[in-house]
């Protein structure tokens, strides 16, 4: 997980709903990063930093709907939090359809507002605990020969060393030392363990 801070990045065609967004997030203790379009936003990135993104919903050019298409298409997990000084239905049923956490109305509170950064920044940080402990579990299944990526996967079915020994055509003794070889790398000392770990790799049967 990364042990960058936070940023929130603004995006507000309004200047200075930017400049008080900026100010009020720096007092909250947080990085920000303000853009006065949707395109200026997609030119600079976020890279791979943690925060969450706050964005009007009307902007010219692009919108704040069209943003959200292209953040998520992109890849990019950061969650979203709507601004929007007009009441539209539709386009927050389709906002949170999509993905968005929330959805305030101008003029917000700015305690509503602190509130929904921290419940963004709480689900970003999820995501990424999430994203590391599969990375972790993908590497180190990925460190098993091929023979006890085998026997790993047939040992998460249920089978005993003797039935794994039949299918692969093994002796029961050969399949004991994969099989402790297994836990070993895997870092597990149960079979419960290593079920859960081979099902956060996302790994399937060959």
């Amino acid at each position: 997980m990364s042990s960058a801070q936070p940023t929130i990045f603004v995006v507000d065609d309004d200047a200075s709903v930017l400049r008080g967004l900026a100010r009020l997030i720096r007092s909250a203790g947080y990085a920000v990063e303000t853009f006065d379009s949707a395109a200026q936003f997609l030119l600079c990135g976020t890279g791979d930093v943690p925060g969450c993104v706050l964005i009007d919903l009307r902007m010219p050019g692009m919108s704040g709907l069209e943003l959200q298409e292209r953040v998520r298409t992109s890849g990019c997990p950061l969650p979203i939090i709507f601004i929007s000084g007009e009441t539209d239905v539709s386009a927050t049923v389709q906002a949170m359809k999509a993905g968005a956490l929330d959805f305030l109305m101008k003029p917000f509170d700015e305690q509503q507002l602190l509130q929904a950064i921290e419940a963004a920044l709480d689900r970003d940080s999820v995501w990424r605990a999430e994203r590391t402990a599969r990375q972790c579990a993908c590497t180190r299944f990925a460190s098993l020969t091929p023979r006890e990526q085998e026997v790993c996967l047939l040992v998460t079915r249920g089978l005993l060393n003797k039935q794994i020994a039949y299918q692969l055509g093994n002796t029961e003794k050969t399949v004991k030392v994969h099989r402790a070889r297994v836990m070993e790398k895997m870092g597990v000392t149960s079979v419960a363990e290593l079920v859960r770990l081979v099902d956060r790799a996302s790994v399937t049967e060959r």
